[in-house]
């Protein structure tokens, strides 16, 4: 396993995160089996996966109880990631970023993993409607009581992260990124470069679209129904283009998304892919992924065939 920094001058994790809330009712999906579960977060800790990415909101905590349970006897082989501020019921229905609520959050959080500490925290959006010097300092208040070891962020701009780094160094910022999202390329991976902050990178099959698995029409109750890019004709341009990365994973001989997710991973020695991972097979594919090499007309091509404006439509990585 490959290693990587978070943050600067902080620890070193392996270079591949977990993501975890998929193993929780979310999406209108029901949770897995809590045994399956939890069989997958002990086999990527047993392969030196140890970045464990939950939210205090995925499935109304179930999430945390969950990575709870798993870690329970490996505290110091796990480095725990935790969001937090989104509102739920069922559907996002804003955020809640007051001090005095982030002071609640963190306890519940730290109840439900049943640690002490939380390694990364960070909201998982910021908005308009609170001042982000009265986040950032409440989240360094919590790093300074022991209860938190390093600042992350979620999803913001470049203006922000700045700002924010300004009031208290963040260590991390989460971002999407893959062949059919590459906005983070333009200002904010060279400006996490220049501040030393690690970027963890989610959606790296782009929703499921880089991957062989998905058809035209999606079922009704599919979530991604709600994104231009999965509708009409953006779907049938955009299955196409994937076309191109399915016949290069055959040639190479590995899977479309194992393809998407290395091609990630070989960006910047400062990217960590961050991977949905429900199963230990789901484990074991991405492992091999991170192994996976290209040659530099691969690399021409893709880029080529995958270059800003390539895939049609957006989702919810559009929001600015």
């Amino acid at each position: 396993m490959q290693k990587i920094n978070i943050g600067k001058a902080g620890p070193q994790t392996g270079k591949l995160g977990m993501g975890c809330m998929r193993m929780s009712p979310v999406w209108n999906n029901a949770a897995r089996p809590e045994k399956e579960s939890i069989a997958a977060i002990h086999c990527a800790l047993d392969h030196g996966v140890q970045f464990l990415n939950t939210g205090d909101f995925y499935g109304a905590g179930h999430n945390e109880l969950l990575v709870g349970k798993a870690i329970k006897d490996r505290r110091d082989q796990a480095y725990i990631s935790v969001k937090f501020g989104a509102v739920f019921d069922g559907h996002m229905l804003g955020l809640d970023l007051r001090p005095n609520s982030i002071r609640n959050f963190i306890n519940y959080s730290l109840v439900r993993l049943g640690v002490d500490y939380i390694d990364l925290y960070q909201p998982c959006r910021i908005d308009e409607d609170h001042l982000l010097e009265d986040i950032i300092g409440t989240i360094g208040d919590l790093i300074q009581a022991g209860k938190v070891r390093q600042l992350g962020l979620s999803e913001i701009t470049a203006t922000q992260l700045q700002k924010a780094h300004n009031i208290y160094p963040v260590a991390a910022l989460e971002y999407g990124y893959s062949l059919a999202d590459r906005t983070l390329e333009t200002v904010l991976l060279p400006l996490a470069e220049q501040l030393g902050i690690t970027v963890v990178a989610f959606a790296s099959t782009a929703e499921g679209l880089l991957t062989s698995h998905l058809s035209r029409p999606l079922a009704k109750n599919d979530y991604r129904n709600h994104f231009s890019r999965f509708q009409g004709e953006n779907l049938i341009h955009n299955l196409k283009k994937v076309q191109f990365l399915t016949d290069m994973a055959s040639a190479k001989n590995c899977s479309t998304a194992q393809l998407a997710i290395a091609w990630v991973n070989t960006q910047h020695n400062n990217i960590m892919p961050l991977i949905s991972m429900n199963t230990v097979s789901r484990v074991e594919e991405t492992l091999e992924a991170m192994n996976i090499r290209f040659t530099g007309e691969e690399l021409v091509q893709l880029n080529q065939e995958f270059a800003p404006g390539a895939i049609w439509g957006d989702t919810y990585l559009h929001r600015q």
